[in-house]
């Protein structure tokens, strides 16, 4: 085991991408988290989810913007109000429901944020639809309005 341990060691100090021994303790920025947990779902996947109703869709983008159109089906769970509206919006959904969540354009990392948030409260089965609102629109997908 000693010996194991050294080569580690002597191996990581050989290398010239080699891992740091220790982070810098601040949290991850969504790119991060989306390429460590492996977060995002391609739309095909999406879709599958969506028509056997696998999964429960969560929109990340304001009340005003979840208002003017969301995903079919979706609940709003605005990042800019997670902590007053989680316990509300997350009551009847059990830790283990596949969850998608997505909000609007290559530039919002809102769905990120969200799905890390849900991650760190127990749920087990976290999606990001990146891009989401835009791609779900552009491929004619079912959509409502209203709140």
């Amino acid at each position: 085991m000693a010996l194991a341990c050294v080569l580690s060691v002597v191996s990581n100090g050989l290398r010239s991408d080699g891992l740091p021994w220790l982070g810098d303790g601040s949290p991850a920025s969504p790119a991060t988290a989306e390429g460590v947990l492996g977060l995002e779902i391609p739309l095909e996947e999406a879709q599958i989810l969506f028509f056997t109703k696998e999964a429960v869709f969560l929109d990340a983008r304001s009340p005003e913007a979840y208002a003017r159109g969301h995903i079919e089906g979706a609940l709003n769970l605005p990042w800019g109000a997670f902590e007053e509206r989680a316990p509300v919006v997350l009551a009847d959904i059990p830790k283990e429901t596949p969850i998608v969540t997505y909000c609007d354009g290559e530039g919002c990392d809102l769905s990120y944020e969200l799905a890390v948030a849900l991650i760190a409260r127990g749920y087990t089965h976290v999606m990001v639809l990146a891009n989401g609102w835009s791609v779900w629109t552009e491929h004619d997908l079912p959509t409502s309005t209203g709140p």
